[in-house]
């Protein structure tokens, strides 16, 4: 059975899209953004959005059930290949091991909305199905 996660703080703009998707063991997030729960808007500042994006999903997987150590793969989309060292910075403050590492793929995506300059999804396994 699918269950949508809603996370507080955290929105697509008023569009019907959850925050994610878990089916079984399954969890699927929609796209994740620096979005600023105090102010409502994306942060200002590059770094400022990576920081909240990752921020975000731990946020997100945590309502899911799952954490980091449960996701196998993630996408960024980025407006720029210069944010590559920012997303490796807090990539490495979450995955310290280099032996247990999700698949990563970042793509450059000139559509993304507003000025949003980063986002991700992930899909994570959680191994205590409920």
């Amino acid at each position: 059975m699918r269950r949508s996660i809603e996370v507080e703080g955290f929105h697509h703009s008023g569009n019907p899209i959850p925050a994610a998707s878990r089916v079984g063991s399954l969890v699927a997030t929609g796209g994740v953004y620096g979005l600023d729960p105090e102010t409502g808007t994306v942060a200002a500042t590059a770094e400022e959005q990576v920081r909240l994006t990752f921020w975000q999903l731990r946020r997100i997987l945590d309502k899911a059930g799952a954490s980091f150590d449960d996701v196998a793969k993630m996408t960024f989309y980025v407006a720029s290949v210069d944010l590559k060292p920012l997303i490796n910075k807090y990539w490495l403050m979450e995955f310290r091991d280099e032996q247990s590492r999700p698949a990563r793929h970042t793509l450059m995506y000139d559509s993304l909305p507003g000025d949003i300059v980063i986002q991700c999804d992930a899909l994570a396994f959680v191994s205590n199905h409920d």
